[in-house]
């Protein structure tokens, strides 16, 4: 469960551009910003939450479907 959560904030961090790919002839490196890593992670648990969110309220509106099928 750990390892998922740790997976999942380093996902939102690279989306988030958070993580930067530098590299010289003699060496390449990946360098974290702080802050930017912080509201990635921030705005993408957001984005998340409101996706949930909008599933819920729509999940609502498919009670007044009927899906029988006739022959």
């Amino acid at each position: 469960m750990i390892k998922f959560l740790l997976g999942v904030v380093v996902a939102l961090a690279l989306i988030g551009g958070a993580i930067e790919f530098r590299s010289t002839d003699a060496e390449w490196s990946l360098v974290v910003n702080k802050d930017a890593a912080m509201s990635s992670v921030q705005n993408g648990a957001v984005k998340i939450y409101d996706f949930g969110a909008e599933l819920v309220s729509d999940a609502d509106k498919i009670k007044g479907v009927d899906l029988t099928v006739e022959k």
